[in-house]
């Protein structure tokens, strides 16, 4: 008799992941999420802009966008949105190299959002090999995020 196959043991190794308090409730933190303006807005490490070409924001539909660097470098992303749960969770696919999902969940703390960001990678060596690149990045991408949410509405 031979044993079950173990689980999949390797999530945590494929994934970065990281929380932020952000200062605004859960539906603002979702507009910020889910409306494709303010979203070219935040996304991105720091310095960064966005040009979108195309962004469906459903299930199942896809954004389509160059994140351009401060040095004029660009940047082709694909995605396709896997999951909008209004105000709780988010997730989308991004579907060119590197592959990885990123999933983002939102829960009303005190005042604010708490935001859980996890983005798991292909391959636990893909996660090592973009680590040092994508977790300062991320939190970047949060950063920027979290001064949208505070700037006064214009």
């Amino acid at each position: 008799m031979t044993a079950d196959p173990a689980p999949d043991m390797t999530a945590a190794d494929r994934t970065l992941a990281t929380q932020r308090l952000l200062p605004a409730a859960p539906a603002q933190v979702w507009q910020a999420l889910t409306d494709p303006a303010q979203l070219a807005r935040w996304w991105g490490p720091a310095g960064f802009s966005n040009e979108v070409q195309h962004c469906d924001l459903r299930e199942g539909g896809t954004w389509h966008f160059w994140m351009v660097a401060p040095d004029g470098q660009r940047y082709w992303n694909e995605c396709r949105f896997t999951t909008l749960q209004p105000e709780r969770h988010w997730a989308l696919a991004h579907t060119v190299a590197p592959h990885f999902t990123l999933s983002l969940t939102l829960a009303a703390e005190g005042s604010g959002t708490r935001l859980h960001w996890a983005q798991c990678f292909e391959t636990a060596a893909l996660r090592q090999g973009l680590e040092g690149i994508c977790r300062p990045a991320n939190e970047q991408n949060l950063d920027r995020l979290a001064a949208l949410l505070a700037a006064p509405a214009a």
